[in-house]
């Protein structure tokens, strides 16, 4: 097999953006389960303990359930955390298709609040197009949605 063959092609997702709530109000919003559920998905299981596993339901395609396994790999309270992101089905192509990733939210304190960055890296292309494209436009509006619900909790 060639190198050209091995090497496989990866994007990640990067939302870069100033919320005006303080860190810690972003971090309850980021880190509750009850909130989570009202800005992206309702988590089972969840914790911001690391090593916690938790999944996600979303809607089924093909073979794939529509289950996300989820487990949380590092908690910086506060500041950070990342979790692994599986789904999907090795028999569908497009919506469905294997995905096995990871999301990290990092939070900064700034003078208008705090910077959100959330990166969700290792979209392997082409099998993970159509989910890459999708949550490109869904991350912008599930991270809307958090500035929203912060709002609400500060």
């Amino acid at each position: 097999m060639s190198a050209a063959a091995l090497k496989t092609e990866t994007k990640d997702i990067v939302i870069d953006e100033v919320l005006p709530h303080a860190p810690e109000t972003v971090w309850k919003v980021l880190t509750n389960a009850q909130l989570i559920a009202r800005w992206l998905m309702k988590p089972t299981g969840f914790e911001a303990v690391e090593g916690t596993a938790f999944t996600f339901q979303t809607t089924p395609g093909g073979n794939w359930d529509g289950v996300i396994h989820c487990r949380v790999l590092e908690v910086v309270a506060g500041r950070r955390l990342v979790y692994a992101w599986k789904g999907g089905h090795e028999r569908n192509t497009g919506y469905g298709a294997p995905l096995d990733t990871v999301v990290t939210w990092s939070l900064t304190p700034v003078e208008a609040g705090t910077r959100i960055q959330l990166i969700h890296a290792g979209f392997v292309m082409p099998r993970n197009e159509s989910a890459y494209s999708v949550m490109s436009g869904g991350w912008k509006k599930v991270v809307r949605q958090l500035d929203e619900i912060s709002g609400e909790s500060s």
